[in-house]
């Protein structure tokens, strides 16, 4: 385990470093893990989450979840909150795949009527949904109607008859955040990301058919409030953001920010962490742009659910609707949100910033969608191709904690080079159908990065947040089916 100066345990499950640790800090640091989990975390995680607790502004603590691992400027699976006056927008605390972020959609269906199917489905999404690195989807829209796609991000899919009218209220913030500003985003970042919608891109991106795992975690009174009702029933997952579209938003903005800190006096302990105040002009225009490509994000996966649509049509024979193919929800993991907590006694506006980190609001919170608002919010959580994944929900006690945040997925242990060294994608992709798994990537290489072995135990990264009252359980998932970018 990395040695902490004045590290001390909080709880079970937390841990905390002070402000005495770094010059600068202005908050402590928090971090979510069991002993074994803190234990295999990199020395870079404690050294970003304490540097993020040094920037203008920020509130309360800076927090890395249970899968927390090293990212650029804050660790993959931080979380930290502004005061809207005082702090700061940092790109570095969001990525620079805007909006990556999960969708699940249940079926019907039972697995042992997609078992003898599972190659033929796979195949025909891996034709449908686009994968891999530069790769364009089918959507050929103008420029003016991919800036109302930035705008309005599920409506515009729904309006446009890539959904359906219950998706958009199944999306967190109704398919699309409010402040989008598309005068705000480069010429160059419009053309990478016109052609992009309906495709998973390349990396840790998915699209996976799953089975319900009760011999994880199943709770039938929970799960059946989404509609999943069957110990063998089968869902699909879609992890995936906004491409190349923001990726060039972030990059063009570091280089804005990057000059922003000298003209506002602001110094940070790492240049990856450049930033600039909310309320500056360099701020809110980084803000517009940034909301642009989240709601991208969101009409990305709206239109693989629209191709998912179409290929359990065709191989199932029965219509859509016949196969319940519903959204139970979407979640976000790397965005910057304006959000009302409690702080001190009152009620406060922050900008909080999620990186590899879901929202996981409270039972009654007026932004879960009313079938759920009295459960919490659904969260999703991604796990590698070969483990699984889980639906949760949020708990009161995020709210009080975390500013409603929790962990996205099972984080890196090993960096994609070291998997390649270590793992032949053939192998393994032959392996993992010999236990069950059919999967389908654009490369070996990109494959092998992504192998199990890469990857946090999911169910311990889960269990420690049900421990800490941050997300409870209420259905784990299996993978039958995967296609990788």
């Amino acid at each position: 385990m990395v040695e902490i100066t004045g590290m001390k345990q909080v709880s079970e499950v937390v841990w905390e470093i002070p402000t005495s640790y770094k010059q600068g800090m202005v908050v402590p640091a928090r971090i979510y893990a069991t002993k074994k989990l803190l234990g295999g975390m990199d020395r870079g995680v404690f050294e970003q989450v304490t540097n993020v607790a040094s920037l203008p502004g920020i509130l309360k603590y800076a927090y890395a979840m249970a899968d927390a691992h090293w990212g650029y400027g804050f660790p993959i699976g931080g979380v930290a909150a502004f005061d809207m006056e005082k702090g700061v927008i940092s790109p570095g605390g969001i990525g620079f795949d805007v909006n990556c972020g999960m969708r699940l959609i249940r079926t019907n269906l039972r697995f042992a009527e997609v078992k003898p199917k599972v190659k033929e489905l796979v195949d025909l999404l891996f034709r449908l949904v686009p994968a891999g690195v530069g790769v364009k989807g089918f959507v050929n829209v103008s420029q003016s109607q991919f800036e109302e796609i930035m705008r309005f991000g599920v409506k515009w899919c729904a309006e446009n008859d890539y959904g359906w009218d219950d998706d958009v209220s199944h999306v967190e913030e109704g398919g699309f955040i409010k402040g989008a500003d598309p005068s705000k985003v480069s010429t160059q970042a419009s053309s990478r990301g016109i052609r992009q919608l309906g495709t998973l891109g390349s990396g840790n991106h998915y699209l996976e058919i799953q089975v319900v795992d009760p011999s994880r975690h199943f709770d039938p009174e929970l799960a059946k409030n989404f509609g999943i009702v069957h110990p063998d029933q089968v869902l699909v997952m879609i992890h995936c953001g906004s491409r190349g579209f923001g990726h060039q938003i972030g990059s063009d903005y570091l280089r804005v920010f990057d000059g922003a800190m000298k003209r506002y006096g602001i110094n940070v302990r790492d240049r990856e962490l450049a930033c600039a105040p909310f309320t500056s002009k360099e701020g809110g225009d980084y803000y517009g742009a940034m909301v642009c490509a989240a709601n991208m994000a969101f009409a990305n996966r709206q239109v693989i659910v629209h191709r998912v649509r179409e290929a359990f049509k065709k191989v199932f024979h029965r219509e859509a609707e016949a196969l319940d193919l519903h959204i139970i929800y979407d979640v976000c993991h790397n965005v910057a949100k304006s959000e009302k907590h409690r702080l001190n006694g009152s009620e406060k506006e922050l900008l909080v910033h999620r990186k590899g980190a879901t929202r996981s609001f409270g039972p009654g919170h007026h932004d879960i969608p009313a079938p759920y608002r009295q459960l919490g919010q659904p969260v999703i959580i991604g796990g590698s191709m070969e483990t699984g994944s889980y639906l949760l929900i949020g708990t009161a006690k995020a709210m009080e904690e975390t500013f409603g945040s929790t962990a996205h997925g099972s984080g890196r242990t090993m960096s994609r080079t070291a998997a390649k060294k270590q793992i032949r994608g053939n192998e393994l992709q032959r392996s993992m159908e010999s236990r069950g798994i059919y999967v389908k990537a654009a490369t070996m290489d990109g494959l092998a990065e992504e192998a199990g072995v890469a990857y946090k135990d999911i169910s311990e990264v889960v269990e420690t947040m049900s421990i800490a009252g941050i997300s409870k359980k209420v259905v784990a998932l299996r993978p039958i089916g995967n296609i990788k970018g």
